[in-house]
């Protein structure tokens, strides 16, 4: 209905404009009047390409007396800031390739563009970024538009292509990478990434915590990736599908309304939860919170230049309020001794001090602001600043006394370093939204060009914060060759007291954001009835409906449990998750002309059910010989809860499991969109339904799988398993290693997994599949093996094994014809949710 499709790959490059470069006019009509003879070479010069101005008075007045630089460097700050803003990547520590990037970066190109690329002070092309740890993060002198257009650059920038895609690297602004570094994140933390997408942190927190993990074993932390916009969570779970993680959970809350989850000891029944509860258990608290807000985004002036023309102080005076709410959310959802990073990508003191400052006063004594001026010592950082101004429409103001009567719904005491008002303030006045791309601006504060401020700020007796600000940290473009970024560091060492909390609820009632009652220890006096909010949720109220269940579970007793097996479900898959966030969305546009289905808590969202059908786990393990060290049964997932039509089976970590008990204990709060590792998937096709289990293994799923299976898995010679990555599909009497051959066409029909031999190993070493990291699934046919594995992951291996070994001699091979059945398992059934690519076998 109404036209809408599923977001795919494509749909991302076509909508990342490239504002650096402004589309040629059309030849025709270029030069109009040259017919007739008339001079219009100065009409053609106009319609020429030009870059977008670089240059705004009222950006310079406002830094320039905010002193975000000293005068004698801001010539250099500001053409820094005019340049093309250097690409940036950052190598996946957990990819079993790791090593070998790394390696090929150090050796291979880091010495060829040297040679290659030799022009004035750029004697280093690429080179890694002193300041991350074991040379994972890497800096390029070239920017995007110079690895698209230069040819010399084309093999670079194809091996950063294949590997983005892969997952093997992620390609991301430098000082972007620089938050999740401070939040210290060990395994066995729970993570909350409040405004998480594009994904690119999350990545690296998801990175962090799987870094020690051995092959076949889970983390005991998990990640949480929250973000409000749903095209936003599209491209989130895009990104973070790369990683193939059990442990992440991405949800579709207001960061500012995200549920605590908090649940009443005396519903716990240990009976049905199999297991010994934690104490987190009754609520939903984090070790680690990143909390990296919406900002005016002037921090990315280098790779956004049309922030230049858009640029006011009125889009950080707006989302200053915003901001505030998320950190103190953030602070709330923390526990007692955990770390929270704010961030911004502003350089705004109303954005960043500001609002550090606003929520330390809060909190008292129960948050502090860590120095970690000795942590990554080698990064450029600059000392946050205790004093600054507000300047609204032209005016500079110095205290909160000195803001017109008129002007006080929009200029908050907050906005000052003491944060002191002259009387009793309605701040709900004045409260301005931010845009869906972050960019705020305020209805009483239109884009106004201030070239000449009505109050000179040079001329205001200026207020000093008591904070110890400094400790908060601001990087500049020049100092780098970056961008720029705000980030503080909170620890917090006590729960939250009752009249603060108090305090900041009433004034969030009052305000234009509505969020959550803080699920702090305080809030234990407030008891409310679930009841209602339970019925409203199933007519989608969405984010009211979290509102109102969580204050409710958080704070008092649950009258009714949602169990799994009541969600009326249908069959639809991961990748189809965000095109029902979209028509959720849309379905009010619509008229009435399409109703949309209520399945389970949240409107338009595929519920999360446990997969319990013992007979189709019962068999899958038997198949595969799945060890019983491996735990299956109580660690699967489904978006459907009927049976026998489940395709997807996805497998969680026992983290993300015990946060899904505490979900359905409070009435699934959590507007989940995508959870969990793809383990199985059903085949559709005839061979696939004829086969004994018609559960394949699907490639993300098997490097966590690959330790505990004794049946249909055999080891190949390199040869073999070079000669599949090329051909796709080989005759069981086409293989090199005659006897590998033999083996193969005595395995059950159905999926198998075939694992890279050692050189000097044969297949006689019962324990050899255990130790090689490399395998991939294929399909048994009636006499053909075929590789059920993306085009692109086979491009990949084969280059690591041309990388890895030394080139052999081998025998010829005859590119089998595959069957038809074959055919249709590589067609029809191995197409990636969101990429839709479609692995087809040659010949």
């Amino acid at each position: 209905g109404r036209g809408r499709s599923r977001t795919q790959r494509r749909h991302f490059a076509q909508s990342r404009e490239n504002v650096w470069k402004r589309p040629k006019s059309d030849p025709s009509d270029a030069n109009p009047d040259a017919d007739n003879g008339n001079d219009t070479s100065n009409a053609s010069d106009n319609r020429s390409w030009q870059p977008f101005a670089t240059q705004n008075l009222a950006f310079d007045e406002y830094y320039k007396d905010q002193g975000i630089v000293s005068q004698e460097e801001w010539d250099t700050f500001v053409e820094c800031l005019r340049k093309p803003l250097p690409s940036a990547f950052r190598i996946n520590s957990s990819s079993q390739f790791w090593m070998d990037i790394r390696s090929q970066l150090e050796n291979d190109f880091a010495k060829s563009l040297q040679a290659e690329f030799i022009e004035g002070d750029e004697v280093e092309p690429i080179r890694p970024l002193a300041w991350y740890p074991e040379n994972l993060a890497w800096h390029s002198n070239f920017s995007r538009m110079q690895l698209r257009k230069n040819q010399a650059l084309e093999r670079f920038h194809q091996f950063l292509k294949l590997e983005n895609e892969i997952g093997n690297i992620t390609r991301q602004e430098a000082v972007s990478m620089v938050p999740p570094l401070f939040l210290d994140v060990q395994p066995d933390h729970f993570v909350l990434d409040m405004c998480a997408a594009p994904g690119s942190k999350t990545f690296q927190l998801l990175e962090i915590i799987h870094r020690s993990t051995k092959p076949g074993s889970l983390p005991k932390g998990m990640v949480i990736a929250n973000d409000l916009d749903v095209q936003r969570c599209n491209l989130l779970i895009h990104q973070t599908k790369r990683m193939c993680t059990a442990n992440l959970v991405v949800t579709n809350h207001e960061a500012q309304q995200f549920p605590g989850c908090r649940l009443n000891k005396n519903h716990f029944d240990t009976s049905k939860m199999g297991n010994e509860l934690g104490p987190w258990l009754n609520q939903l608290l984090f070790d680690r919170v990143l909390c990296d807000v919406p900002c005016s985004g002037d921090g990315t002036l280098r790779k956004a230049p049309d922030i230049w023309r858009k640029w006011n102080t009125g889009m950080g005076n707006g989302i200053h309020g915003l901001q505030i709410q998320i950190a103190m959310r953030g602070i709330s959802l923390l526990k007692v001794g955990g770390r929270m990073v704010y961030s911004t990508c502003s350089m705004n003191p109303i954005e960043n001090e500001a609002v550090v400052a606003e929520v330390l006063r809060k909190c008292g004594g129960c948050v502090e602001l860590l120095d970690v001026s000795s942590e990554l010592p080698q990064l450029m950082r600059r000392p946050g600043h205790r004093k600054w101004k507000v300047c609204d429409r032209g005016t500079w103001m110095a205290c909160y006394k000195d803001v017109p009567p008129s002007r006080r719904g929009a200029v908050h005491p907050s906005m000052f370093p003491s944060g002191h008002s002259v009387e009793p303030v309605d701040h709900s006045l004045g409260l301005e939204e931010p845009h869906q791309n972050g960019h705020a601006t305020s209805s009483e504060d239109p884009c106004i060009q201030l070239d000449k401020p009505v109050t000179l700020a040079n001329n205001l007796e200026e207020e000093v914060s008591q904070f110890p600000l400094e400790r908060c940290m601001r990087i500049v473009p020049h100092d780098q060759n970056g961008g720029a970024f705000f980030i503080a560091v909170f620890h917090k060492v006590g729960p939250l007291p009752v009249g603060t909390l108090e305090k900041h609820n009433s004034h969030r009632a009052k305000s234009s954001f509505h969020n959550d009652r803080q699920p702090d220890e305080a809030q234990d006096k407030l008891f409310e009835d679930m009841k209602t909010s339970e019925d409203c949720s199933a007519n989608g109220n969405n984010e009211k409906v979290a509102e109102a269940a969580l204050e409710s579970c958080e704070d008092g007793p649950q009258e009714s449990i949602l169990e799994t097996d009541s969600v009326n479900t249908c069959e639809n898959h991961d990748s189809k998750e965000a095109e029902a966030l979209s028509e959720e969305i849309d379905d009010g546009k619509a008229g009435g002309k399409r109703k949309l289905q209520i399945q389970g808590k949240w409107r338009g969202v595929d519920p999360v059910v446990f997969f319990q059908d013992e007979d189709v786990i019962n068999g899958i393990k038997n198949f595969y010989g799945i060890l019983d060290s491996f735990q299956l049964s109580s660690h699967l997932v489904t978006r459907n809860s009927e049976t026998t039509r489940v395709k997807r089976i996805y497998y969680v970590s026992e983290s993300v499991k015990q946060l899904l008990e505490l979900n359905f204990k409070v009435g699934q709060l959590l507007k989940i969109t995508s959870i969990g590792l793809k383990m199985f998937e059903r085949q559709t096709s005839r061979e696939g339904t004829s086969a004994p289990c018609s559960f394949r293994i699907s490639s993300e799923g098997l490097p966590l799988v690959l330790p505990y299976l004794t049946k249909q898995i055999l080891d190949a010679s390199v040869a073999d398993f070079k000669h599949l990555l090329q051909y796709k599909s080989i005759k069981f009497t086409d293989f090199v290693d005659a006897e590998f051959g033999e083996k193969a066409s005595k395995l059950l029909p159905g999926c198998c997994v075939i694992v890279l031999r050692k050189d000097n190993e044969g297949s006689s070493n019962p324990n050899l599949v255990h130790e090689s990291p490399i395998a991939i699934g294929c399909w048994r046919g009636k006499a053909t093996l075929s590789v059920m594995v993306t085009a692109l992951d086979c491009q990949e291996l084969l280059e690591r094994l041309l990388l890895r070994m030394e080139p052999t001699k081998e025998s010829p091979v005859q590119e089998s014809e595959p069957l038809k059945g074959a055919n249709e398992v590589n067609n029809s059934d191995m197409v990636e949710d969101v990429d839709e690519i479609t692995l087809n076998a040659e010949g």
